[in-house]
Order: structure tokens, then sequence, then C-alpha cells
């Protein structure tokens, strides 16, 4: 069977019908263990609900397909077929590949690089933001698709990693997070400094879908072009500017992050993340705060 917010979902429908259902929601940057964790949960019969799959698909689909379109129609022969319907494209994003979502955002910088102008990249940047936040308010509803459809006792949320740069972790009121706190268990999994030297490597080799805030996006551009010298937004080199702005993105999260949990959440270490090898144990290290949710 395969659910349309999760190809991964094929597992069948938990037998345990009088054990009680919980609801987890999974934050932190990446490579901290988040998609780790919620396979494993989904090998255990948990409905696996994706937060970047959701935007990639749902909410975003349509743009990233259209902008697949426009660079074949720069192509004669594949413009002649997409002009008379010859031709289907589609994007193939998956959980394990979001390179899809990860394109179409792109980085800004020399368009003979790669680059795309600022000012395309602040609109691709505000589609993610808004697509985002639908995609979270969407779990109270895929709570119960997954029960009521799938017969899925339990759910996971992995919220993606700028869960942070589209909420106000001061405001009480503010609405993704009162609707992930009312119908889920928030659970931070907290990194490391090492951990955030290794993420930027790894960002280097594969780079993942990056969100800045607006504030945060402008004042780091106008920040790394002084830096580089240049005045000319088109001489500044996509790929560099996106392996710094990865690594400047890192340490603004990480008080965000720990803001939320101290209002919302429940905060696991990363070396607490490494020793969880099932569905058993992550239960028991959260059993003290799922039944206070009870």
């Amino acid at each position: 069977m395969t659910v349309e917010v999760n190809a991964m979902s094929t597992a069948p429908p938990s037998r345990r019908r009088g054990a009680p259902a919980h609801a987890i929601t999974f934050f932190g940057m990446s490579g901290v263990g988040k998609t780790t964790l919620s396979s494993m949960l989904q090998r255990h019969e948990w409905f696996h609900y994706s937060a970047d799959y959701r935007i990639g698909t749902r909410y975003m689909g349509e743009h990233i397909v259209d902008n697949f379109k426009r660079e074949a129609m720069k192509v004669p022969f594949l413009r002649a077929l997409l002009r008379s319907d010859s031709i289907y494209i589609r994007s193939n994003i998956t959980f394990e590949n979001l390179s899809p979502l990860s394109t179409y955002l792109g980085t800004p910088g020399n368009p003979a690089l790669g680059g795309l102008s600022i000012g395309e990249y602040r609109r691709r940047q505000a589609q993610h933001r808004a697509a985002e936040i639908r995609a979270l308010l969407d779990v109270p509803e895929f709570i119960g698709r997954a029960r009521d459809i799938y017969g899925y006792r339990h759910f996971v949320c992995d919220a993606g990693g700028s869960l942070c740069e589209v909420v106000d972790p001061a405001d009480p009121a503010d609405p993704v997070l009162a609707c992930l706190a009312e119908h889920t268990l928030l659970v931070y999994l907290r990194g490391t400094p090492a951990h955030e030297a290794m993420l930027v490597d790894r960002f280097r080799q594969h780079p993942k879908p990056m969100y800045y805030n607006p504030g945060f996006l402008d004042a780091k551009w106008r920040e790394f072009k002084a830096l580089q010298g240049v005045d000319d937004d088109d001489a500044v080199i996509p790929e560099d500017f996106a392996v710094w702005g990865f690594a400047q993105l890192l340490a603004h999260r990480v008080p965000l992050y720990e803001a939320i949990a101290q209002r919302h959440g429940v905060v696991l270490d990363m070396e607490e993340v490494a020793a969880i090898g099932t569905e058993e144990a992550l239960l028991e290290r959260l059993r003290p705060h799922l039944e206070a949710r009870r």
C-alpha cells in the first residue's frame, strides 16, 4: 500500500489494539537522528509522516515540476514534445531523496555558475515557508487519517530541520507550535559542536533543502558579500555562500531549538539517540512525558 504523504508507510497496522496510542514529533538539525528514529518506529507499525516529503509533494510539487519544464523548454527537441503534450515530466521525490526540492530552492549568486538572483531566491524561500507551515498544520489531519483509514494506532512526525525558522518560540500562542504540542509530544534531538562540523562537511557533499527566515537571510547575504569584498550579487559564488550560510544557520538555530524544547518539548541528546535501537527503549525513555500528556 502506498500512502500519498508517505511512500514508505507499507508496514501492516498494529494488532495491539489495547495499547495506548502515541503521537510524537521529532525536531532538531539535520543528521541528529530524526529520520533514523522515525524509520525505526515505522518498522514497529507507526505511521511515519515526513514534513519535508509533504512540502515537496503537496505544497511545492507544482513549483518544482514547472521549474523542470522551464529548463526543458530551453532544449528545442524537448520544447516541441512538451508543447504537443507528447512527454510527461514529474518529480520523483522520496524520503531519502529530496534533491528535487533542493534543486528548486537553489542558491543565490552568479547565474553562470547555476546561481539564482537574490530576488528569485527570496521568492522561492517565501514559497517554502508557506509550504512548511501548512505541512506542519496538517499533522492532526494525518493522525486521524492514519488511524481511521489505514488502522495505525501510533504516529511519528519528522518535522525537518527548519521548524524553528517558521515559528516564534517565545510566543505561547504560536499556531504551529500550539498545534504540534496539542496533538503530539515534541522531542528535540540535540546535537553537539562536533556534530555541527560534520554536518557542514556532509552538506558540502550532499546539499539539502535550506530555508532561512527573511531577516537572517538578508543580514547574512550582506555579511558574506562584505567578507568576499564584492558589491554585485551576481559576483557571489553560489556554492561558497551555500556552505558558509549553512554553517551560520546551524549556529543560529541552536538557541531556537532550545527555546522550543524548554517551553514545549523533551530533550534527547545524540548520545542517547545512538543508544536507542528499539521501540521499547524509546518508549521507556519517553514514558513519563507520554503519561503526563494523558
